[in-house]
């Protein structure tokens, strides 16, 4: 029997192939995959005793609950600025992902277009290309920041949205407010939707400002934009995320999600509302304390710094290495795991088809294990360059 060929078209997930090495390799230290290594506040795992109290064990409404759309609608009007009117609505998804993959399944039709500037976070091409669409590559400049032009010179007539992510994954660039309001503009001028995914938004260093292209009057007509409590509230795997979107859409968005997930876990959405008690200053707490790691990574590359370049990161949880080597990123990769003890992500998983490129993560751990695998990486790597010299 024939597999459906869309699938076959859609790239492997490269973590769960990371994850394998490393569990074959015992005593690696992993800077790959994209989380915090603190949990959720105390006030989210507290709001689980009112789950149990009211016997939730029936679906609720497929947009989420209220007191997390309450408590969701207040956070973006004080931290964002967007408003909530009759243009635009508020759904609560299981995760970033859904909330992207909401979109797409509203907006576009097999064969559409969706531009993705390079690097991409995979996971959007894959749903581009799972949705039977075709994702459009728009490279960014050598600082990883957005090359409008290049946007504008990739739409067609069969383009339907473009997607921006700040602070962006796999990068760590966060994109200036100049740059994503051109876009908006572009998007708008063409009669495009703009996604803006917003994951990393707490994530700002050395000063760099987070901004919402919703935020912008008028806009609310064909900005999408999404959210996840994922990153900065340590709630990876209870899969809670949200999206404010064109209220024209959300009848199809509904549609998808009750399609796939009926409704977002409910024990999650009462541990999400409980975590937006702890709010912003919670989280801007801890992740201010990598600030001293992000210095200290800095510091350990800059040792080899002959081959190895490390454009502008204020943003997120990654740094995006490039190595002046002929080296293969994937079996750079796995030599460093099974030679080195280190894991990091090669780069042709987003979308970078040329040179060696590596993302590696500083937020999974703590600061001295960090430091640790900093170290295995910087002379993992030097080891590898000097093999390829021979």
């Amino acid at each position: 029997m024939l597999l459906a060929q869309r699938m076959q078209a859609v790239q492997s997930p490269i973590i769960p192939v990371v994850g394998e090495w490393i569990r074959q390799c015992p005593g690696t230290i992993s800077l790959g995959q994209g989380v915090v290594h603190y949990g959720p506040p105390e006030q989210a795992l507290a709001r689980i005793q009112d789950f149990a109290a009211a016997q939730n064990h029936k679906y609720q409404p497929v947009d989420g609950i209220i007191p997390l759309r309450d408590a969701l609608a207040a956070k973006l009007v004080q931290e964002n600025g967007i408003a909530l009117t009759e243009h635009n609505a508020l759904v609560v998804t299981a995760g970033g992902n859904m909330a992207f993959f909401n979109a797409l399944a509203a907006i576009a039709d097999p064969g559409d277009e969706v531009i993705l500037p390079t690097p991409y976070y995979f996971n959007h091409e894959m749903a581009v290309t799972m949705l039977s669409c075709r994702p459009v590559l728009a490279p960014t400049r050598d600082d990883y920041q957005l090359d409008v032009a290049a946007i504008a010179d990739r739409i067609t007539s069969r383009t339907r949205a473009v997607v921006t992510v700040s602070p962006n994954n796999p990068t760590g660039a966060v994109y200036s407010r100049e740059s994503l309001v051109a876009v908006n503009e572009l998007c708008r001028s063409h009669g495009l939707f703009h996604i803006h995914d917003e994951a990393y938004e707490y994530f700002v260093f050395d000063g760099a400002e987070h901004f919402s292209p919703a935020s912008l009057p008028n806009t609310a007509d064909y900005t999408i934009s999404l959210f996840s409590l994922s990153k900065a509230y340590g709630f990876a795997s209870w899969r809670i995320g949200y999206m404010v979107l064109p209220a024209r859409l959300l009848t199809a968005v509904k549609k998808a999600q009750d399609t796939i997930v009926i409704c977002p876990p409910v024990i999650s959405q009462y541990a999400a509302a409980g975590a937006l008690d702890a709010g912003r200053k919670w989280c801007r707490e801890r992740i201010g304390q990598f600030d001293n790691v992000r210095a200290a990574v800095i510091s350990e590359l800059g040792r080899i710094k002959e081959f190895c370049f490390l454009p502008e990161s204020r943003g997120a949880l990654y740094f995006l290495l490039r190595i002046d080597a002929p080296l293969d990123p994937l079996t750079v990769a796995e030599h460093l795991i099974r030679d080195h003890s280190v894991a990091v992500i090669p780069g042709n998983t987003f979308g970078i088809d040329h040179g060696c490129y590596l993302r590696m993560s500083f937020g999974g751990l703590a600061g001295e294990l960090v430091a640790d695998g900093t170290g295995r990486l910087v002379r993992g790597l030097q080891a590898i360059v000097d093999r390829s010299r021979i």
